[in-house]
């Protein structure tokens, strides 16, 4: 067999595995809405303060793997009255942090692999420490100024009667009716359906990193250093527009996990894409917004988006807050690295637990 035949051969086999590695995570975020919808509605209800509402936001976005499903649930419930502007904007902020847990659950696929575990588990915890430190700074100034809800209400005055815009993701369009088809093939029982998603992502994993390498590791490599991540500028636009097109920061972090697990890429080349990913993802609940027609629900949808905006302008423009995430990423990483059961032991306690158990005491009278 010739070298280019082998070669289309290989390419074809990456598409197939990508199909695979995304389908696993549209599965398993549909497994995670099965056991989570009705106890997320519930959430919902209880925002009793600012500070339940975040971590509210961050368990019911662990729950479901998709910020942008939060908030456009978020926004149809203050569009419908059942929740206030000020109850939805902390739910918002902490649905930033949860949305990382599926690029974390991703890195999780080459555990096996110390070196790719390494590099790929940074990747996916830099995401996580950015949106910490973004709470961290906005929160307090949003519980005391509400610095968001009066931005948001300036800017949904001069957008009042837009009109509504619809947008379908270009990857629902292929992947969901497979999903779907499995999912109806598994009795839509969710505890299946998240078994066989993180088989489809084990496989698919392992087997497209490796195809990957031995087919694109140098060209690649030289693409990405020298046109898309070549300046933190156009990683930021890249990671905006591509996520703004499949509308989910879930798989386009994840997406770029693998990548950075292979060597293909660094954390440092691949931190400000992270955080273009977080404001490309807030188009959703934007375009939800506008076919509501209320204001209120606009209002809470431009704070998803400044919440975004205003984080990556401050800590990408200040050096010593942008190297915090990065060490942190590196660090934690590091100690992961060599006790691998860490990673499975942070999801669970991070993302559901610790959550859970503030929410119990942040409501109680």
């Amino acid at each position: 067999m010739t070298a280019p035949i082998k070669n289309i051969l290989k390419a074809i086999q990456v598409l197939i595995l990508l199909y695979l590695f995304l389908l696993s995570i549209e599965m398993m975020g549909m497994g995670f809405k099965l056991f989570g919808k009705s106890f997320a509605d519930t959430l919902f209800q209880t925002t009793a303060s600012p500070f339940a509402g975040l971590f509210i936001g961050i368990l019911v976005t662990s729950l479901v793997q998709s910020s942008s499903t939060v908030t456009s649930i978020v926004v149809g419930m203050v569009a419908g009255g059942t929740l206030s502007v000020t109850g939805a904007i902390p739910i918002i902020m902490g649905s930033n942090i949860g949305t990382s847990v599926t690029n974390t659950i991703v890195s999780i696929g080459s555990l096996s692999r110390r070196s790719e575990f390494k590099n790929g588990f940074s990747a996916a915890v830099v995401h996580d420490f950015f949106n910490i430190l973004a709470v961290l700074i906005l929160f307090p100034l949003q519980v005391s100024f509400n610095i968001l809800g009066v931005l948001s209400a300036k800017t949904a005055g001069l957008l009042v009667g837009t009109q509504g815009i619809t947008f379908h993701s270009p990857l629902k369009i292929i992947i969901n009716p497979v999903a779907q088809i499995l999912n109806e093939l598994l009795a839509n029982n969710p505890l299946l359906i998240l078994i066989t998603a993180l088989v489809l992502l084990f496989v698919a994993l392992r087997y497209f990193v490796v195809i990957l390498k031995s087919l694109l590791i140098s060209r690649i490599s030289s693409f990405f250093d020298k046109v898309i991540f070549k300046s933190t500028i156009r990683a930021l636009i890249f990671g905006i527009l591509l996520t703004a097109i499949v509308q989910s920061s879930s798989v386009t972090t994840s997406l770029i996990v693998p990548i950075v697990g292979s060597g293909i890429l660094t954390l440092q080349q691949i931190f400000p894409y992270t955080v273009g990913a977080n404001i490309g993802t807030t188009i959703t609940a934007l375009l939800a917004s506008l076919v509501t027609g209320k204001t209120e629900a606009l209002i809470v949808a431009l704070a998803h988006f400044m919440f975004n905006s205003l984080g990556a302008l401050l800590i990408l423009s200040i050096p010593a807050l942008r190297k915090i995430p990065l060490w942190c990423a590196n660090t934690f990483s590091e100690l992961v690295s060599n006790h691998r059961y860490l990673a499975l032991i942070y999801i669970v306690t991070f993302f559901y637990l610790i959550p859970l158990l503030l929410i119990f005491i942040a409501s109680r009278p």
